[in-house]
């Protein structure tokens, strides 16, 4: 068995486009990246906020097994059960208020080992109308608790600003085998290797309609803008679509990572 594991890491799942783009591009892509792990974001899984059971096991069927969270992933109350149960892979931002310690790190199982799993929330944006533990403290608590053995730690940073983005990164670097930001919905140039083996990328993108505002519809978003109109957000439907993701190599006899790859289609139709 090769030293290396490759863990596919998919940007946010928008609603029922990102689905069918989920179902239509990932089986044949594990097979041909040779996926060993496959971890996508979820908190828009399910109409653009949170994510339903029924959802999370649609998903794995088509071969996610994992699931990260976001600021929206406590919103749907059906979730919650999973998140507390150490054997659903599933999680929710653990430094997020009304996010319980367990709900979010988890450990998940692959032909290597096994790979610990830590969503995280950024202090600046989204504004959820409460303070939350600063995210580098969690993270330095978490590492004190759970020293394992595992065979890579992979850490989502659910977060807004570019800054805080960052810093978190190289504050992890060596530390753990990649950070993984998102929260954007919109791709960024800078998937690298910091100088101590930590992968990391700004913003991996998201899974949905192409010709969109972060999945939502751009007539919707553009009277908000132009006009202050308050409306909903409407996902965005039509073709083309696009699928974004970080294949991250992880060297198990060091748990750092060898290299990380944008991984980024265009779906003409479904």
């Amino acid at each position: 068995m090769s030293k290396y594991l490759r863990i596919l890491y998919v940007g946010d799942i928008m609603g029922s486009p990102g689905r069918a783009v989920v179902r239509q591009v990932l089986p044949e892509l594990i097979k041909e990246l040779e996926v060993d792990l496959t971890i996508a974001q979820a908190e828009n899984v399910t109409h653009g906020k949170g994510m339903s059971p029924a959802h999370m096991r649609e998903l794995q069927e088509i071969g996610v097994q994992f699931f990260t969270g976001g600021n929206h992933t406590i919103e749907r109350p059906a979730i919650h059960e999973l998140l507390a149960d150490p054997a659903e892979p599933v999680i929710a931002p653990i430094n997020q208020p009304g996010v319980e310690p367990e709900w979010g790190v988890k450990a998940v199982s692959t032909p290597h080992g096994i790979v610990q799993v830590i969503s995280l929330l950024g202090t600046v944006f989204p504004n959820i109308g409460a303070p939350m533990q600063n995210p580098l403290q969690a993270m330095d608590a978490i590492l004190a608790k759970t020293p394992g053995p595992y065979v890579a730690r992979i850490v989502n940073f659910h977060a807004d600003w570019s800054s805080e983005k960052r810093v978190i990164g190289y504050y992890l670097d060596g530390k753990v085998s990649a950070v993984i930001g998102d929260h954007w919905h919109v791709p960024t140039a800078d998937a690298m290797v910091l100088p101590k083996g930590t992968a990391h990328i700004t913003d991996v993108g998201m899974v949905g309609t192409l010709h969109s505002s972060l999945g939502v519809s751009l007539a919707t978003i553009i009277d908000r803008w132009r006009d202050g109109t308050a409306n909903r957000n409407d996902i965005a439907e039509r073709p083309p679509y696009q699928f974004n993701a970080v294949l991250i190599t992880v060297d198990t006899k060091t748990g750092l990572a060898r290299s990380i790859e944008p991984v980024q289609k265009i779906v003409e139709s479904l």
